[in-house]
């Protein structure tokens, strides 16, 4: 069996790494090609070119690159025509892994396969009529998302969330981590600002404002700051102009640094994070949180014209509810964030409002059932079996 998988960020490379494990446990001899990172990697890909080249959001921000996108497009849809794969995999990253399956498809009868159903539920509903002429099979990560996929004349299966198969510390790791970072009993406030350099750059500034609002009210609260790989440095600059000396996480250093990660996301008490599946992660921990973004003007004014649905947050949008504060574009303001963050720290009804929507979020995305790296692993052999 051949398969080509791309990914463009590194929330894509997770899920396929666990994919490919997956297939590698039920299809040994298993001849896979593609664009990803370390995970992909691990599993013996070797990437046509640096997936962080693709790692781009927003409109405005996609501009400067779109020269080397539009190579990387054809060069990769080269790839997969001259290998001729049983399938094309590709993973999230619409905007590019789209316009590659639709070349690919143009040009052969390669059976092609989107992992991470595009959001027509959020904006853009027209995406899924349009991605059906190029799109055989889709694996959606939400449990309300087939019937979209379907509607539009292509096949889906829920392949469950890979959060809930991801391990969550436990109360030793958590009085551990605040012991060594001596935190102790102190109110430990998480900031997550993004993934993404521009998220960074964008965010830093009012997150810090929001920080320093908060700790005029709880002057002994300690801040912690999780930084990915690709970021550490640039997150590490952002905050130090920051009060109450944030202590930044650099999965850079140390062999424990995804422990210390885990210990973290469990061990606060309230999290201010940009908007992404990073709400999953702090659910999945039942971390009480506030979730913010913004973007270029250019971006906001298109998004939120549109936007289908009033909410971003994956956590109110699985659950139903809407207890999960948003502060997105324009509303992106410190005060407004930090009074949002003190009402967690400060009113239990709130914080358990939070946690039970949580519990049903984390249920409803197959907690508790087969992982979703090897029921995705499944999808795939079922649609090539026909």
């Amino acid at each position: 069996m051949r398969l080509f998988v791309l990914a463009g960020e590194p929330s894509g490379d997770k899920l396929g790494g666990a994919l490919l494990a997956g297939l590698k446990s039920i299809v040994p001899d298993l001849d896979v090609r593609g664009v990803g990172g370390p995970m992909m990697q691990a599993q013996g890909i070797e990437s046509e070119f640096p997936m962080d080249e693709l790692s781009v959001m927003g409109i405005a921000e996609v501009l400067p690159k779109y020269l080397n996108l539009r190579k990387r497009l054809h060069q990769t849809a080269d790839a997969v025509l001259e290998w001729q794969p049983d399938a094309l995999l590709t993973i999230d990253s619409p905007d590019f892994s789209l316009r590659l399956a639709k070349l690919v498809k143009a040009k052969s009868s390669i059976c092609t396969i989107q992992y991470v159903a595009p959001s027509v539920w959020a904006w853009r509903p027209k995406r899924a009529g349009k991605m059906a002429a190029y799109v055989d099979h889709v694996l959606a990560l939400l449990p309300f998302e087939p019937p979209y996929m379907e509607y539009a004349g292509m096949g889906c299966d829920f392949v469950g969330h890979p959060v809930v198969g991801e391990p969550v510390a436990t109360d030793d790791e958590v009085r551990a981590f605040r012991a060594s970072e001596r935190i102790e009993d102190a109110p430990l406030i998480l900031v997550l600002p993004g993934s993404r350099k521009s998220e960074i750059a964008r965010l830093s500034a009012v997150f810090g404002e929001t920080m320093e609002s908060v700790l005029a009210s709880h002057a002994s609260a300690r801040i912690v700051v999780p930084a990915a790989s690709a970021v550490a440095d640039a997150v590490k600059g952002a905050v130090a102009s920051w009060p109450g000396q944030p202590i930044v996480l650099d999965p850079r250093e140390g062999p424990d640094a995804a422990a210390r990660k885990r210990a973290a996301f469990r061990a606060a008490d309230v999290a201010l994070a940009a908007s992404g599946t990073v709400s999953l992660e702090l659910a999945a921990s039942g971390t009480p949180m506030v979730v913010a973004y913004n973007m270029s003007w250019l971006s906001w004014q298109i998004m939120s014209r549109l936007a289908a649905v009033d909410t971003v947050t994956l956590v109110n949008l699985v659950s139903g509810d809407r207890v999960v504060p948003e502060f997105l574009g324009p509303a992106c303001r410190a005060p407004d964030i930090a009074a949002a963050l003190l009402l967690l720290l400060t009113d239990s009804t709130a914080r358990d409002a939070q946690k039970a929507a949580m519990d049903v979020t984390m249920e409803r995305l197959g907690r508790d059932g087969e992982g979703p790296g090897l029921r995705a692993a499944k999808a795939v052999l079922g649609v090539l079996k026909g």
